[in-house]
């Protein structure tokens, strides 16, 4: 009786220790991801506000992508990184994993990168898709803040550090939201890029 009276106790101090660990995921965090996430949010539905069909189909050359092709691949690109974070969060706390997980600046200087990245077909395993531009833009636009909104009313009440959940190996929810605003950003320069070609239809 005596020894499980002494692992009983044990166990409960452990237990406490560990829950009053301090959280990875700091307020500081949470703010980052929301204000990156609404901001983009907000830029995207303004950079594509009132385009005409000529605007939302025009291409600077032939293969290039159009206005709603970018759309498109970045909604395609939120649902996958929604399913990379739903099959985080799902997979429960990971601690152990926090030690070797990927910092911050990784993906932030791997999308702010200005080289263009190859986009290749559907059925390639996880990697960057073609969008195929038979959706109208305004409901890509639809879709995408749909999912975004989503993220965001997430992030805003949960009180679970993310930092510890991981869907890829080095990837925490935390990281994958920052590959969710970053993606964006990337492909808004690209819109922009593209609304200032000299041949773009005013």
């Amino acid at each position: 009786m005596k020894s499980l009276l002494s692992l009983l106790i044990t166990f409960f101090i452990s237990f406490n220790a560990n829950s009053q660990q301090p959280k990875l995921w700091t307020d500081a965090d949470r703010n980052f991801l929301l204000d990156n996430l609404k901001r983009s949010r907000d830029e995207l539905q303004k950079e594509t506000a009132n385009l005409t069909e000529k605007q939302w189909n025009f291409k600077e050359t032939p293969d290039r992508w159009s206005i709603k092709q970018v759309v498109e691949h970045i909604g395609i690109w939120e649902l996958l990184l929604q399913r990379e974070i739903n099959l985080a969060y799902e997979g429960g706390p990971k601690p152990e994993m926090a030690a070797t997980a990927a910092p911050d600046s990784a993906i932030l200087k791997y999308l702010a990168d200005e080289t263009p990245h190859i986009a290749t077909e559907y059925t390639k395993p996880f990697t960057f898709t073609v969008p195929m531009g038979l959706i109208d833009g305004k409901t890509n636009v639809a879709w995408f803040t749909k999912m975004r909104n989503e993220s965001i009313d997430f992030l805003t009440t949960t009180t679970e550090d993310i930092r510890l959940y991981f869907g890829r190996p080095r990837r925490s929810m935390h990281f994958a939201y920052i590959s969710t605003f970053a993606h964006t950003d990337r492909h808004l320069k690209q819109i922009r890029k593209i609304k200032c070609h000299p041949s773009y239809p005013r």
